[in-house]
């Protein structure tokens, strides 16, 4: 009988280590998983930022042109448009012809013209157009390179390759290297990737259509999302009888937050652009079918933000004399505000990445003009990556890892924000 307590004392610390050594087991499994999931993040904004960064920089060639008279002004009255009426492309071909004389051939000409951009004839026109004064003389322009000399210059062409299997031939990087030695090529910021809309072209594509129509987008969700969540929170929470009707609106609504976001994409589609008649790829339509998805994320974080103040505010609110609804509205509505924002910012930030409901309103349109209204046809930034990625173009792929920086770089910025909000404003009781 004495050795009964030591006996017991035996097993209780052997329970006692198998227990530490599962503990351990478990604690060294969860920093495992954390550890992978940093490492897998981390090969993800490797690969984005590895192949997208030289996106930031555009190759631009420098060409001699000679403004001549007698093809842009023959007149020589000024009048703006017949400038704007001139062949500026003949120019542009007839500057890469003068510095390269040795070309004669046909076939060889047009892979001439080919180390430029098409658009360079548009940046001669405004030259031509902003200084009307230079007509006649010779300037020295800096246009932009095709697309194929922009990633050869960046070294994504290997030049070691048989011609037959890479987009640039020999003769083409004969050229870009004698204009390279001469110091006509030069790479630059490029800020036409961030002024411009989308493009054919790689070398002109840019993302500021996409940025409008996101931005008109957001505009129309959050004008509606905000205060319709919050009114629905607050009356759920405060004035809402507790009955069968009330819970199955919170179960309906907990179950829309888990909706596939396309299932809104084909409510959208229906009802606001079959039976209502609203234009297709319009910010407007878009906003309001985000709308609908966001809707449950904002009321089941508001209706949290209520329950967080504490019940001690209320009674002494209606203690003092004030009414439900003054109570709530005067004192804790204010308290719960910064937690609303917090879920309306995420709620945001969601409905800024999303891109399958677009789709299914028309959003995945070839727009090339940046809109200028809710009304306006439009694109929005997270269509515009799905569009570029499709693209067999080796520099839309540059362009499309580029434009995910930018919504990575939005979609962080909104979820510091929210972060930042929570911590300024938020009360321990």
């Amino acid at each position: 009988m004495a050795d009964t307590p030591k006996y017991v004392t035996d097993i209780v610390r052997a329970g006692l280590d198998a227990r530490y050594r599962r503990e351990a087991r478990f604690r060294r499994m969860g920093l495992a998983a954390i550890i992978m999931g940093l490492i897998f993040l981390s090969m993800l904004f490797i690969s984005i930022i590895g192949n997208g960064y030289s996106a930031f920089w555009q190759t631009y060639i420098q060409i001699e042109v000679h403004l001549d008279a007698s093809a842009i002004d023959p007149d020589g009255t000024r009048d703006p448009q017949v400038i704007e009426a001139a062949d500026y492309g003949g120019l542009v071909k007839q500057s890469l012809r003068d510095m390269f004389p040795d070309v004669t051939e046909r076939r060889e000409k047009r892979t001439l013209y080919g180390i430029v951009s098409s658009g360079a004839r548009y940046d001669l026109e405004d030259f031509v157009t902003a200084n009307p004064d230079q007509i006649g003389n010779t300037i020295q322009l800096w246009v932009q390179a095709d697309d194929d000399v922009d990633m050869l210059v960046k070294g994504h062409f290997d030049r070691d390759k048989d011609q037959s299997e890479r987009r640039i031939k020999d003769n083409q990087i004969a050229w870009i290297d004698k204009l390279e030695a001469e110091g006509r090529l030069e790479s630059r910021f490029n800020k036409v990737f961030f002024t411009a809309g989308d493009s054919r072209e790689p070398e002109l594509a840019g993302i500021w259509g996409a940025v409008s129509g996101s931005f008109f987008t957001l505009i129309v969700t959050l004008s509606l999302a905000f205060p319709m969540g919050v009114a629905t929170a607050v009356y759920l929470e405060e004035f809402a009888p507790q009955n069968r009707w009330t819970d199955l609106i919170e179960v309906n609504i907990n179950n829309l937050a888990a909706v596939p976001s396309i299932v809104f994409g084909l409510l959208g589609l229906a009802v606001f652009i079959n039976f209502m008649g609203m234009p297709r790829s319009a910010p407007l339509v878009g906003g309001l079918v985000l709308t609908l998805m966001t809707l449950p994320t904002i009321i089941i974080a508001s209706r949290a933000a209520l329950k967080s103040v504490p019940p001690s505010i209320r009674e002494a609110a209606l203690g003092v004399g004030a009414s439900k609804m003054q109570m709530v509205f005067h004192h804790v509505l204010p308290l719960a505000m910064p937690g609303m924002l917090t879920g309306t910012i995420i709620g945001m930030a969601q409905a800024l990445g999303e891109s399958a409901p677009l789709l299914m309103i028309g959003m995945v349109a070839f727009i090339v003009d940046s809109p200028g209204s809710v009304m306006d046809p439009s694109t929005v930034l997270p269509v515009q990556i799905y569009l570029w990625a499709d693209s067999p173009e080796r520099a839309f792929v540059e362009r499309t890892s580029a434009a995910i920086m930018v919504l990575l770089a939005f979609l962080i910025t909104m979820n510091a924000l929210a972060v930042l909000l929570r911590k300024k404003f938020e009360r321990r009781w």
